[in-house]
């Protein structure tokens, strides 16, 4: 039975990892194995890598989404909710005070310094797809859907032109063939959650997806309603993004800049700060609700854009958990899975080049201050948060 004392130690604990974990998901997932098997021993190191692998599997931020996972297996969905809660406070909270700053002086912040901002996420961006392009396009086939992806995105007039690539990637991945990998682990952890709660989650992940856009036509009051198109554009955000949390950034650009609720710059200089704080990508949806123009905005459209962002997580995890077995082991899904992941990697590309490159290289001192920043990242393997540090110091020095 679940007592308030181990509720309050889940937290705790996550509290912990969400004030020091820097480094991205790769980096939380290390965290998270040396607190949880290691010191804890919450998980055994089967439990904890069958979870890995159902997290990775599924679309969303997979550290977050472990993290959950973890928190579920300790203390039932109470203690998922508490170890999604600790784990992302502190990025939260910082960039919301960002957020309240920018909107306050916008005309005091030197304009320098919101250029090394956005040259910072010209770097990250840029990292994320050489790595994930080695991991997810390893061959022709699987590179060729990659720049399918890119094309698509770039010249697909409608914010829906990543949505659209990413299905007709998983239905070309049919044809891919699959690596071979070892046998998974026998023995599975058991979540306490009733397939009653699992089912009826599944039906309202759907639900959710096809709501927003089906009530402005019942109700035509509604055709105007920015809360409900900010929903939507979070909610799905939060539900359609596979192969790590950079890939948000398209799918976010297109829910609140096409609209012209935010500026390219203002996108950007919150992407950028976004990777000096600890904790998950995904934080970035309380600084974009925060400096939103129409409301909800301010510290409650930072609740309801982190709360929309993050639900399909919920949604999926307490969804899938007691069916993973049988899914997992469909022959098809691994291949439907490859073809999404390649697809991916050309959606990042494509936002890459539109709108971070466009926005940030306006001439040869911004490409030098980006490429400078790439190889710290990429080659010389100093931390993401130092490196935007720098970034936004150089610009404001530079390029005022």
């Amino acid at each position: 039975m679940t007592t308030l004392s181990s509720l309050s130690q889940v937290f705790l604990v996550f509290l912990r990892l969400g004030l020091t974990s820097f480094g991205g998901p790769v980096a939380h997932l290390g965290y998270f194995h040396k607190t949880f098997v290691q010191d804890l021993r919450w998980l055994s190191e089967r439990e904890f890598s069958h979870l890995v692998a159902i997290c990775q599997f599924l679309p969303g931020p997979a550290s977050s989404q472990v993290g959950m996972g973890i928190g579920l297996l300790r203390a039932g969905v109470a203690g998922a909710l508490l170890a999604w809660t600790g784990f992302i406070l502190p990025s939260a909270a910082l960039l919301v005070a960002l957020g309240y700053g920018l909107t306050t002086w916008t005309h005091s912040v030197p304009v320098g310094l919101l250029a090394g901002l956005k040259l910072a996420a010209v770097a990250v961006v840029a990292q994320a797809v050489w790595t994930m392009a080695c991991n997810f396009c390893p061959d022709r086939a699987r590179f060729a859907l990659a720049v399918g992806g890119a094309a698509g995105t770039l010249l697909i007039p409608t914010p829906w032109a990543p949505l659209v690539m990413l299905v007709v990637g998983g239905v070309l991945g049919h044809w891919l063939q699959p690596e071979s990998k070892a046998e998974p682990p026998r023995s599975n952890p058991e979540f306490p959650i009733r397939r009653s709660l699992s089912l009826a989650c599944l039906a309202l992940l759907p639900l959710l997806l096809i709501l927003p856009l089906a009530l402005p036509v019942w109700v035509p009051s509604l055709a105007r309603s920015h809360a409900l198109d900010l929903f939507h554009g979070f909610f799905s955000a939060g539900a359609l993004v596979f192969g790590g949390g950079h890939v948000v950034l398209p799918l976010l650009q297109a829910t609140v800049v096409s609209p012209g609720w935010l500026t390219v710059n203002e996108f950007l200089a919150g992407y950028g700060a976004a990777q000096a704080v600890p904790g998950p990508i995904f934080s970035l949806a309380a600084y974009l609700g925060t400096v939103l123009g129409p409301t909800p905005n301010g510290g409650p459209g930072a609740l309801f854009c982190l709360g929309a962002i993050y639900l399909p997580s919920f949604l999926l995890l307490i969804g899938i958990l007691p069916f993973w077995a049988t899914v997992r082991n469909h022959p098809r899904m691994e291949r439907i899975q490859m073809g999404i992941n390649a697809v991916v990697v050309g959606i990042l590309l494509a936002a890459l080049y539109n709108p971070i490159w466009k926005s940030a290289i306006t001439d040869s001192r911004a490409f030098l201050l980006a490429l400078i920043a790439f190889t710290c990242l990429k080659f010389w393997q100093i931390p993401s948060w130092l490196v935007v540090l720098l970034c936004a110091a150089a610009g404001w020095a530079w390029l005022a």
